[in-house]
């Protein structure tokens, strides 16, 4: 950090100047001091204002920040334990009805974590017959479809992590909802991340250092994306896309929906964060912000992929049992038509 001093007609303006490389860019942030002032109070103010420009670049930078993400060995036998937890489940695993199920099931839980109003049998009418809920939010109904569209976008596209992708999973999701869908923050608007019950968390970067730090974000795991177990990729990505926070809002949804690509892009089944663990997911954000622990989030992708196993299951067993019973309806009517023939 320097002092910067410019002189004017009306006598000198002092700054406090500090100079950093950001994706491959050379950016200054300088913070005034005053004008004509005496050395005395430039000191005090210079001290203050370097208080405040570690603040600002330190707020943005984590003990392990993923850009230089380096794993213990103890991190190394977790990792190991997670392969071996993890390794039976194949994306290939999933049928087409599967799919429906995990799409009704992520829809509403990705959406109720950000208070959307919509019920989960009230998602299962919107998109299984597309009947809209009376007096709820429009906003509301078409974040349902744009979702489920987004679900749709990410098993077909073959990009695993890029700004444009980020853009389009966002207009997908909004396009209908929010003027600003498809767009990164513009310069001056800035925003804080609150949990589901109304607390700050985190500020978001500031809107001139997303476009920087995303660039970042995609360098790393371009470099990476062989050198660790997709669970883990998923969940740096996720958890640096949050801390950024690019958009004005909806950052929750297209996070979440960005691990889940790099999951299927790794071969891996998809993962729902339900709105009973909502707690427990931000906590996980919380601490890999404060101290890059990824534990918390990578047990919670554990925990959510054991139970999305058992709302299938469950499903499954419904349906098993419903098919019997109008097989046997079916049955009695061929019957009744074979009697009345005769």
């Amino acid at each position: 950090m320097y002092l910067e001093t410019r002189k004017t007609k009306n006598g000198a303006k002092y700054y406090l100047a500090h100079s950093f490389r950001e994706a491959g860019k050379v950016h200054k942030i300088r913070v005034y001091l005053g004008a004509n002032i005496e050395q005395h109070v430039l000191e005090q103010r210079r001290a203050k204002a370097t208080e405040l420009l570690h603040q600002q670049l330190n707020s943005f930078k984590i003990v392990k920040s993923p850009i230089n993400y380096k794993f213990s060995k103890r991190e190394e036998k977790i990792l190991e334990t997670i392969r071996d937890k993890i390794k039976h489940l194949k994306i290939s695993h999933l049928s087409e009805k599967d799919w429906d199920r995990f799409t009704e099931f992520f829809t509403y839980n990705t959406n109720a974590i950000e208070g959307s109003t919509i019920t989960q049998e009230e998602v299962l009418n919107i998109l299984g017959e597309n009947k809209w809920p009376y007096a709820k939010p429009k906003e509301d109904i078409s974040e349902t479809y744009g979702v489920a569209e987004a679900i749709k976008f990410i098993r077909k596209t073959k990009q695993h992590l890029s700004l444009d992708l980020m853009l389009q999973i966002h207009k997908i999701i909004f396009q209908n909802s929010k003027s600003f869908a498809g767009q990164f923050r513009k310069k001056g608007t800035e925003v804080g991340i609150r949990d589901g019950f109304g607390a700050i968390v985190h500020l978001g970067a500031p809107s001139h250092r997303v476009v920087g730090l995303l660039s970042e974000l995609v360098e790393w795991y371009n470099k990476n994306k062989k050198n660790y177990p997709a669970v883990v990729l998923a969940a740096v990505v996720h958890n640096q896309f949050e801390y950024i926070h690019p958009f004005e809002d909806g950052n929750g949804r297209v996070g979440r929906l960005l691990m889940n690509n790099i999951l299927i892009k790794h071969h891996m089944p998809p993962v729902n964060i339900t709105m009973i663990s909502r707690k427990e997911y931000y906590e996980s954000i919380r601490m890999f912000q404060h101290s890059g622990d990824l534990k918390p989030t990578i047990d919670l992708i554990i925990k959510e992929y054991k139970e999305i196993e058992k709302d299938i299951k469950i499903v499954k067993k419904k349906e098993k049992k419903i098919k019997p019973k109008a097989q046997k309806k079916s049955k009695a009517k061929k019957k009744k038509a074979v009697k009345k023939k005769i």
